[in-house]
């Protein structure tokens, strides 16, 4: 029996249900798990996410794009392939694709963490006979220390700073990674200020009613922003831009699971490294899998390959899933290398390997993508 999906030039396709997940090019329909560049491409005819998650899609394609929803507990019939979205902890609107066709369940994690984010629904476990998970950090060696400890020295450095006179700027991913972290510290200590293409996003977490403390934005011929005393939070592509100058003196940290690897910090020259991801760790990749009692799991990004043995050798039956998007090394410089990511928005090095594989079953249906029945 021929699977359910299949990894094509366009990336993830169900041929049952006739739409793609995460599509990498231009495609009829596409399912999107969150709205990260290297899950979001844009120019689709039409896209299907969450209902949490759609101002933020939207902020990312712009006005023009068709995008459908499903909120929680909803689903939709494509061709006889059940579809629902289910969250998955990563960033806000970020879900987990639940298929149902000829009595199997296949899951799509996308990428996810099941840590607690006040900025975002939790993970949710899904049930499955075959899953589909990321392992951006699937080696043992990745485990994160708690999100309130890192917000407490995040606070402590950023008290350092001011009384040395020094602005704190922070680099974070735009999307997700920040909102995070402006939630986590404590904004009485001094003015929070974003970058533009964090505050963009921002504006779509409030608007989707995430509550997030004030955060300024830099007014258009400012010439000094902050007197020393802010957190300024940016994007790693804003590291050496003049648009730092604005803050004076400063001090330099990034905020990401790659500043476990202590290399990582020192060739991008930073003063500081906090260990904050937006993707689960060893431990939480492995409670993930055992959570879904899947007894197929396909392994995708990052550590693949190791990840996928380990499965194995605990009997489940793994194997690598091709992508194109292999993430195998942390972002070093260059926080796009493929073009993938403009904003600076994901924690994943993009490389580019395209592949062609099938993986699981399919069968007849019915409906098209659109609105829930």
């Amino acid at each position: 029996m021929k699977d359910l999906l299949e990894v094509t030039e366009s990336g993830l396709y169900c041929a049952a249900g006739d739409f793609h997940i995460d599509p990498w090019r231009r495609v009829p329909r596409a399912v999107i798990t969150h709205a990260h560049a290297d899950h979001a491409r844009p120019g689709c005819d039409r896209y299907l996410c969450s209902a949490a998650g759609k101002l933020v899609l939207r902020t990312r394609l712009g006005p023009g794009a068709t995008i459908d929803c499903l909120r929680r507990g909803e689903s939709l019939s494509s061709n006889g392939v059940r579809v629902s979205l289910v969250p998955a902890g990563h960033v806000l609107g970020s879900v987990q694709v639940r298929l149902e066709h000829g009595g199997v369940v296949w899951v799509v994690t996308g990428d996810y963490k099941t840590a607690a984010d006040p900025t975002c629904d939790p993970f949710e476990p899904v049930v499955a006979d075959v899953l589909v998970t990321e392992s951006t950090f699937g080696l043992p060696i990745y485990r994160w220390p708690d999100a309130t400890d890192v917000a407490a020295e995040i606070n402590a450095w950023w008290r350092a700073n001011q009384d040395a006179g020094r602005a704190s700027i922070i680099f974070a991913y735009a999307l997700g990674k920040a909102q995070r972290l402006a939630a986590l510290v404590d904004p009485a200590i001094g003015p929070i200020v974003a970058h533009g293409a964090v505050a963009k996003l921002v504006r779509a977490y409030r608007d989707s009613g995430v509550r997030l403390p004030p955060i300024d934005g830099v007014p258009p011929g400012a010439r000094s922003v902050g007197h020393g005393r802010a957190l300024v939070i940016a994007p790693p592509s804003a590291a050496g831009s003049r648009w730092l100058r604005l803050f004076g003196t400063s001090a330099t940290a990034a905020a990401s699971g790659w500043m476990m690897l202590r290399g990582v910090r020192r060739r991008r020259g930073f003063d500081r490294g906090f260990i904050l991801s937006d993707h689960a760790d060893f431990p939480g990749l492995v409670a993930a899998v055992e959570a879904s009692r899947a007894r197929r799991v396909l392994v995708t990004h990052g550590s693949a390959e190791a990840f996928s043995r380990f499965l194995r050798e605990r009997g489940l039956d793994a194997a690598v899933l091709p992508t194109r998007f292999v993430g195998e090394a942390p972002p070093d410089g260059n926080d796009d290398p493929d073009g993938t990511d403009p904003d600076g928005t994901d924690e994943k090095a993009d490389g580019v390997t395209p592949a062609t594989a099938p993986v699981a079953p399919a069968a007849d249906g019915d409906a098209g993508m659109g609105a829930p029945p």
